[in-house]
């Protein structure tokens, strides 16, 4: 009976450690969140692609620890018609995730300064026209152009280490707090360009 007994405390032991290991992608090697990001199941039935410029493991932990927020946002995502959206803020669930529609046109690379934030993590999209986004490491910051603020949660820097990526339709790109990023940029023109920007707060 004894041996039964430890033999039964075992098993639940490590049943609950593997579940909570199952839940904490900080502990998954890389093939498991490869295979985790790869399943897409994350997408909530969204068709565009990720940009291959996304953290996946810092995209892991994010989404398993903020799972709800993220699955309303790719709803959102899914369940409506971008290319109808007026410009406008659209609350999802408060200050906690909103969507943001924006109309621009593109810009010049040597008069636009990289932008971070601390709070909210970027979900960015082109639903119409083309742009360049730039993306560093925030710890390659050379200088700060504007203070961060708070209220408004950014701030502008330079950064080296830059990283260009084509921004379409056909993907979508995430900035996480550690990603200094540089949207909006002309891709050969200056182009008129329709963009959602959804903003989840990061707990």
């Amino acid at each position: 009976m004894k041996l039964i007994a430890v033999t039964m405390m075992f098993i639940s032991f490590f049943g609950l450690t593997g579940n909570k290991s199952d839940n904490d992608p900080s502990t998954w090697n890389n093939k498991k969140i490869e295979k985790w990001f790869s399943k897409n199941d994350w997408s909530e039935g969204w068709k565009v692609s990720p940009d291959e410029s996304i953290n996946k493991r810092e995209f892991a932990i994010s989404y398993f620890k903020n799972k709800p927020r993220w699955e309303m946002a790719f709803r959102f995502l899914k369940n409506n018609d971008l290319s109808k959206l007026e410009t406008k803020r659209y609350d999802i669930d408060g200050d906690n995730l909103f969507a943001t529609i924006s109309e621009y046109v593109t810009k010049n690379e040597e008069t636009t300064d990289f932008e971070a934030h601390r709070k909210y993590i970027d979900i960015q999209y082109v639903i119409s026209g083309n742009e360049i986004m730039n993306v560093a490491p925030i710890n390659t910051v050379k200088d700060v152009i504007t203070p961060y603020d708070s209220s408004k949660d950014i701030e502008f820097i330079t950064a080296g280490k830059i990283v260009k990526y084509f921004a379409g339709q056909d993907k979508f790109f995430i900035f996480f707090p550690g990603d200094a990023h540089r949207p909006g940029l002309k891709d050969g023109v200056n182009s008129p360009v329709k963009k959602i920007v959804l903003k989840l707060k990061v707990d």
